[in-house]
């Protein structure tokens, strides 16, 4: 007598009842209300088995998981799970920071990079004796900006509200790593009920020109910051051809770690770092083409009432 797994489909009178043949593996794809196990030749049904049920409802929790990690259709599925095992192998390796590869749908960014060309206005500044060893900085446009209209009292607004999806997504992504990375650490840093606030956005566009190839060893805020988002973002074949454009060097580098343990990544279009307080890394020089990121600074807010408040 062997046990074999059936579709029922019933009407809502069950005037009839018709079944289809299913491997056994394939239970856990189908609705629990409508998986059931029969025995032997008489075709009698019995109760679901407790074991197809539980995979049954582990996999519909999985792809429920899938589907709302952090609310966005160009955020990668598979986000959040990657975290959790990203920020594993950091800690265990004392370092305090995550490259998260394509975290970004790529061709969610292509589709906004045509109207970012026609918006980007670089603003030069100079602040803190300069950035990077550049003492004017300027290829770089400013969304949001600090207290005090630091570094330019001209954010360009029509760029944020292009970007402010991600921005928000970006927001998600920060706090899940940040709870994570910062879980079990001193109680004043450790608290789950934590938000943030976005300190300063701005998009770099580097090139081979002198001053504009790279943003040297640095920490960000001059290390004022609680944590910051680096998103690589296309590679422009929008204003000339991509053979043109395409940038040769680059990528991001961390001095991180105990011993400050030196770590290249070389990212492209989608690809996002999660950087903690006062982590050296720089921007890589590039010899050709042209490289655009997208750069967050956050402060996070600990509510140590037991609730966190909405993002900004």
């Amino acid at each position: 007598m062997t046990a074999m797994v059936c579709f029922v489909a019933c009407c809502s009178i069950f005037p009839t009842i018709r079944s289809t043949k299913i491997k056994s593996r394939q239970v856990k794809t189908l609705p629990l209300s409508i998986v059931c196990v029969t025995s032997g030749s008489n075709g009698k049904f019995n109760t679901p088995s407790s074991r197809a049920i539980a995979r049954a409802r582990k996999q519909k929790m999985r792809e429920k998981d899938d589907r709302l990690d952090y609310g966005h259709a160009f955020v990668r599925p598979t986000l959040k799970n990657e975290i959790v095992k990203q920020v594993v192998r950091k800690k265990l390796a004392k370092q305090r920071h995550v490259v998260l590869v394509k975290a970004i749908d790529p061709s969610y960014l292509d589709a906004l990079f045509p109207s970012m060309l026609e918006l980007f206005q670089p603003q030069t500044v100079n602040y803190n004796g300069g950035i990077g060893k550049v003492p004017e900085w300027k290829i770089s446009c400013y969304l949001e900006v600090m207290d005090g209209g630091v570094p330019t009292t001209n954010p360009n607004t029509q760029l944020l509200n292009l970007f402010s999806p991600l921005l928000s997504a970006c927001n998600e992504i920060f706090m899940d790593w940040y709870r994570q990375q910062h879980a079990c650490n001193d109680r004043k840093t450790s608290t789950p009920f934590v938000n943030c606030h976005r300190l300063m956005t701005f998009i770099t566009r580097y090139t081979p020109a002198p001053g504009e190839q790279a943003l040297l060893k640095h920490v960000d805020g001059a290390g004022k910051v609680d944590g910051s988002i680096v998103v690589a973002l296309p590679v422009d074949r929008w204003s000339a051809s991509e053979e043109e454009n395409a940038f040769e060097g680059g990528g991001l580098t961390f001095w991180d770690g105990p011993k400050q343990q030196e770590i290249h990544y070389d990212t492209r279009s989608g690809d996002l770092a999660l950087i903690d307080r006062a982590v050296w890394h720089q921007a890589d020089p590039i010899t050709k083409g042209t490289r655009w990121a997208l750069v967050i600074f956050y402060k996070v807010i600990r509510d140590t009432s037991g609730a966190a408040s909405d993002q900004s």
